[in-house]
């Protein structure tokens, strides 16, 4: 039953749809098992890549961001697969923790190699397909922060002195523009002098991608593929020794405080334009109700302040064309009220869950048919 809820095209349920720009598609509020939360995606390029989802039951709330790359197919599939893999671990094992996480990423990194397997000799492009990952999960009071690639968890916490509102960073950016990712992946490679090379100012892994780390992107995982010669006439072989790419999440524990007000979860499109002290005093001034829109709009005007161009400007653009001015970008707010959970809430009723997922492509009719190639492993 989760995973069907967690796969329904959410404009089908609430409508939700801008109608001030045809690409930005939004759920204002919502409540979840410790507060409220809100959430907002704009669409650039001719296929949605972003996706973003928040699965909330009256003992935990988690709540995924996956940004894909190369097409949309890993973050769709990401949306369908990670988080019932986390709510069956953590039930298998009394509850949630480090491991129950890193044992659904390495779950979730699995099922889509074995798609990738079986159907890559009529669709070799899916071995070059990938998604960021970035997931929160919150129960008993404690937070749990883990991800792959560079979208990005931020706290917005009241600063032990005055009413003042600060941000906190929560996430680990795997991206080799960061000096220190740089480093940590040459020293993974030592025997091979090009494996992050500088093109155009623009640091990359093989000259072929930013993030180090993913679900996906099997062609830069398993040697086998991109050796093989039906991918040669997809894509350009990259001579590999070994994997340049992982699925391992960086993962944070952190114990909820009471000064704790609210968490922006958001892909790089986001933070490509507003820094997190920006976006932190965004939802600290104003209402809750609506503020991920209001986020992904200060972005898109930071887009086009930057093209010196306004927002009226942007949203005429059609998708596609668009991703010349920003890529896509998803936002999801969790306001953090520390209510208390019920004592008697049942870890197996299922009447309790609720799963909101953006669409699968804006105002896109066909959202489920799209998808149904990624349902099932053949």
């Amino acid at each position: 039953m989760m995973l069907e809820m967690c796969r329904r095209p959410l404009e089908k349920c609430f409508g939700g749809g801008d109608g001030e720009d045809g690409l930005l598609w939004h759920m204002d509020l919502k409540p979840h098992s410790s507060g409220d939360y809100s959430i907002a995606v704009v669409q650039a390029n001719s296929a949605l890549e972003d996706q973003g989802q928040v699965f909330t039951i009256p003992y935990a709330t988690y709540i995924g961001v996956y940004d894909g790359h190369g097409g949309p197919e890993a973050s769709r599939f990401i949306t369908n697969r990670l988080f019932p893999f986390l709510h069956k671990f953590s039930i298998e094992q009394g509850g949630l923790s480090e491991d129950v996480i890193r044992k659904a990423f390495d779950a979730t990194e699995e099922e889509f190699l074995d798609l990738v397997k079986a159907s890559w000799p009529v669709r070799p492009h899916i071995a070059s397909v990938g998604s960021c990952c970035l997931v929160g999960a919150i129960s008993n009071g404690v937070l749990y922060v883990a991800n792959l690639g560079d979208s990005r968890a931020v706290l917005g916490r009241r600063a032990s002195e005055g009413q003042a509102v600060v941000a906190e960073r929560l996430s680990t950016d795997h991206n080799v523009a960061v000096e220190e990712v740089r480093k940590e992946v040459k020293d993974l490679h030592p025997d091979d002098a090009h494996i992050v090379v500088n093109t155009r100012g623009v640091w990359r892994i093989k000259g072929i991608i930013q993030v180090s780390r993913s679900i996906g992107d099997v062609y830069l995982k398993k040697p086998e593929f991109n050796r093989n010669p039906l991918f040669h006439h997809f894509g350009i072989p990259v001579p590999l020794k070994r994997p340049v790419m992982t699925a391992e999440p960086s993962i944070l524990v952190r114990k909820l405080q009471p000064q704790d007000m609210f968490l922006i979860f958001a892909t790089d499109g986001l933070w490509e334009h507003l820094s997190d002290d920006a976006a932190v005093k965004i939802v600290s001034k104003n209402s809750r109700v609506g503020i991920a829109k209001r986020l992904v709009r200060a972005a898109i005007e930071e887009a086009a302040r930057k093209r010196e161009l306004r927002y009226e400007d942007i949203k005429r653009i059609e998708k596609g064309v668009r991703r010349h001015f920003h890529d896509d970008i998803t936002v999801i707010v969790i306001f953090l009220d520390h209510s208390q959970v019920s004592p008697n809430a049942s870890l197996t009723d299922s009447s309790l869950f609720n799963c909101t997922s953006v669409p699968v492509d804006i105002f896109s009719m066909n959202g489920d048919e799209a998808d149904v190639s990624l349902h099932t492993i053949p």
